[in-house]
């Protein structure tokens, strides 16, 4: 029996071969995942599934195939309002990936979710971590200044590849230092 949890609704799952399955599988408003026989608050399991990438996930084997099911993606399938066939991601809004309230989840375009994956706070520690590291670096701040120099002169002559080599990094990270993903505060 499932203890009961105020304001939480069931809604069965439903997905490719479910009804060949022994028990049947429903997910709650609350992101929580249960298996039943007949009636998921009466003689329903609570299942914790796995971690995949840090979100929750069931592992549903149906006939030869092996079905992952990933649990925010059916709470927002079965208690959030899709915008439009153009909104086809799930972005947890307070960025924690353990938080499968439906209130928590909204489904949002790829750009959307590329805009919000950068305000998330671990990205932004990141940053923040890798703009004020000074050991390990292949390159010095005078070195990025001459790079950024010679990218945006109009009559430049070298290619990224011999830039590139010339400076013992990759082309990625010559387009890096363009965009300001690295080395954004030298100017």
């Amino acid at each position: 029996m499932i203890k009961k949890i105020a304001g939480e609704t069931w809604k069965q799952l439903t997905f490719s071969g479910h009804k060949n399955l022994r028990k049947k599988y429903a997910i709650s408003s609350l992101g929580r995942a249960a298996s039943y026989s007949d009636k998921v608050t009466e003689d329903g399991k609570i299942l914790n599934g796995s971690l995949t990438s840090g979100y929750r996930t069931l592992n549903l084997h149906v006939g030869d195939g092996n079905g992952t099911i990933y649990v925010h993606r059916e709470v927002a399938k079965l208690f959030c309002k899709k915008p439009s066939p153009k909104h086809k991601y799930v972005i947890h809004i307070n960025h924690k990936k353990a938080d499968n309230n439906y209130k928590n989840l909204k489904w949002a375009t790829l750009e959307e979710v590329s805009s919000h994956q950068q305000k998330s706070p671990s990205k932004i520690a990141y940053k923040k971590v890798q703009a004020s590291k000074t050991k390990g670096l292949k390159l010095t701040a005078t070195q990025v200044k001459t790079i950024k120099d010679t990218i945006n002169n109009p009559k430049r002559k070298l290619t990224y590849k011999q830039l590139a080599a010339k400076y013992g990094v990759s082309e990625m990270t010559l387009y890096r230092i363009k965009s300001g993903e690295n080395w954004s505060k030298v100017k």
